[in-house]
């Protein structure tokens, strides 16, 4: 799937997406991050047909999706974010309906297939009123994939569920990938992006800011801290140490020192230097160990940069 050059500006002069280019590998997760207002919901409303773009053009296994609609429609499953199912109508009826929308002919044992896929096969005969938040979200994403689609959006999939049942919803959404399904998910959890996700695309104020593997991403970003646990305590930190801008912590039982996590270990990080200046100045050090910055605070740190 690519996306090219694509803009919308709404009534009133709203640019709420701005020249988004993207190409969106088969059969990945690509996370959507970004913060409230920032046009994760546009992008996938314009992707999906749901909204016409002002300018630019998407293309869904080669189709155009104003121009050739109906074949790059057919294509994808969107789950949204709200809960809309009709409170009585049943499981198995619901989503035997979704299929019938995009025109597919009764296949009963696709429809089974995708229930026990998404253990949603025993509340088959159930009325939607009478299932948890998290049952409701799982037939949303049946009732997306009743069609057979190739590509799957998912708008903030585990919003209101509770922890446990995020991490099932997690299993679900991997097992999708390996059977050949595209994901494309906005999410607010940062620890599900980092936990799933293959790429990872930031938008801000309607620009795609950053696209990236995960793990170079972390690479590339990422920051290290040394954190170095003192034998005696320090009231400041000492002048003779100061170029190496080290923060006192614990109480002053620690030293901490921040580096470039992609520095060349062997000079660029600046850790041998220290430790020699250390020595000189004779502070022991009783332990150490080092943290590498969290997928949640290289975004609040690119979120920043905006303002």
């Amino acid at each position: 799937m690519r996306v090219e050059g694509l803009g919308k500006t709404f009534a009133g002069g709203f640019e709420a997406l701005k020249d988004i280019n993207l190409e969106i590998r088969r059969g990945e997760i690509f996370a959507l991050l970004g913060p409230n207002g920032a046009g994760k919901t546009t992008l996938i409303s314009v992707i999906c047909g749901l909204v016409n773009p002002s300018r630019g053009r998407v293309l869904v296994d080669g189709y155009d999706n104003v121009r050739q609609f109906r074949e790059a429609r057919a294509r994808i499953g969107l789950v949204p974010q709200e809960l809309t199912n009709d409170a009585f109508i049943k499981v198995w009826d619901t989503v035997s309906f979704s299929r019938g929308l995009f025109g597919k002919p009764r296949d009963p044992a696709h429809i089974e297939k995708v229930l026990r896929s998404l253990s949603l096969w025993e509340k088959r005969n159930n009325r939607m009123i009478t299932l948890s938040g998290g049952m409701k979200r799982r037939v949303l994403i049946a009732k997306a994939l009743a069609h057979e689609p190739e590509i799957l959006f998912l708008d903030e999939p585990t919003a209101g569920v509770d922890v446990a049942l995020r991490r099932d919803m997690w299993e679900v959404v991997r097992a999708l990938r390996d059977s050949g399904v595209t994901i494309i998910l906005t999410t607010h959890y940062i620890e599900e992006a980092e936990e799933m996700a293959d790429r990872i695309g930031v938008i801000r104020s309607g620009e795609l800011v950053l696209v990236e593997g995960k793990q170079a991403l972390m690479q590339q970003l990422g920051r290290k801290e040394l954190t170095l646990h003192l034998r005696d305590p320090l009231a400041s930190v000492p002048e003779r140490l100061a170029r190496h801008r080290l923060t006192l912590a614990e109480e002053g039982h620690a030293l901490v020192y921040a580096y470039d996590a992609t520095a060349d270990e062997d000079d660029g990080t600046g850790i041998a230097g220290l430790l020699a200046d250390l020595e000189a100045a004779d502070i022991a050090v009783k332990d150490l160990y080092t943290r590498q910055s969290s997928l949640e605070e290289i975004f609040v740190n690119l979120v920043k940069e905006a303002t």
